[in-house]
């Protein structure tokens, strides 16, 4: 097992359902299954045309990273470049990637914006005073992969969450994700790591919907279900359930993934926990590695 596989995964998993991120409609993206696989689409407007989407990625090829890849590289890059994450290169590679005449290029979400806008009001020389947003959506789980690797520890993911949200959802959320990673390190099973976490580190309504998740349908395997109960949009109590259903199920990354795609709504964001749990779980395929563009760690 290693921990690269973890980082790896979240950023293959991403790139694979970049292509058809926030496609809302699950019967649209059966159509589609229908003529070619989900994995590696080329964004492609015209099947966001009159369905319930958006289309985020008009700029992005086949293989390209969505905003989620593009910040787990960001942190990861930070944390092995450091020996050890450091919040003030965390600011300042975000900043040369997301800021001004950066080299991303592509959608940018609330708490990316957000962050960006509060560097840029703090001054050059300075780190904003507090977090950028109050906002339960997904991004800090980007922080997750890289920091894991590098056994950059829980007062470092605090430190890199609190760039994204002073929300305690989204610090519960990464600070559940890493937990799993570690116990899958230290010998657990996927289905008991899945459930140690849920139970002794998620807390309030997220640890019952983790829970729920993993006895939802009875315990049988419904993942397109479970996306239209816990929800598809972009929030860490809709996402993070959805990922703990599939994960319970899952025999393999490849399917897994393309499950996730299935599922519809916010693939990608999802995609930072179940891409990196099923990486470190199962391992990550040579042959999805090399439909990523970018490079991989």
């Amino acid at each position: 097992m290693e921990k690269l596989d973890a980082l790896n995964g979240a950023l293959v998993a991403d790139a694979a359902a970049m292509g058809l991120h926030w496609m809302y409609d699950q019967e649209q993206l059966k159509r589609i299954s229908h003529s070619g696989d989900v994995l590696f689409r080329q964004p492609d407007e015209s099947v966001y045309a009159g369905q319930k989407a958006y289309f985020a990625h008009p700029s992005k090829r086949t293989g390209d990273a969505s905003h989620y890849g593009e910040a787990a590289r960001v942190a990861a890059r930070v944390a092995c470049a450091n020996g050890g994450y450091q919040r003030t290169a965390h600011v300042e590679l975000f900043m040369r990637v997301f800021g001004p005449c950066g080299s991303y290029c592509g959608f940018a979400d609330r708490p990316t914006k957000a962050l960006v806008a509060a560097v840029l009001a703090a001054g050059e020389e300075a780190l904003p005073d507090q977090p950028a947003a109050d906002d339960t959506q997904m991004p800090p789980l980007a922080c997750v992969p890289g920091l894991f690797c590098t056994d950059s520890g829980a007062d470092a993911l605090a430190s890199a969450v609190s760039l994204y949200s002073r929300n305690p959802v989204g610090l519960n959320g990464a600070a559940t994700l890493l937990d799993c990673l570690q116990r899958l390190v230290q010998g657990r099973s996927l289905q008991q790591a899945l459930v140690d976490s849920a139970d002794n580190i998620a807390t309030g309504e997220l640890q019952i919907k983790l829970q729920e998740a993993l006895s939802f349908a009875g315990g049988d395997y419904d993942p397109l279900g479970a996306a239209q109960h816990f929800g598809l949009p972009c929030h860490m109590i809709q996402g993070l359930p959805v990922v703990w259903h599939l994960l319970a199920h899952a025999s393999g990354f490849e399917a897994v993934v393309r499950d996730n795609i299935l599922c519809g709504g916010d693939c990608c964001g999802r995609s930072m926990a179940l891409g990196a749990i099923a990486g470190l779980a199962f391992g990550v395929p040579v042959t999805l590695k090399e439909r990523v563009s970018h490079p991989l760690f």
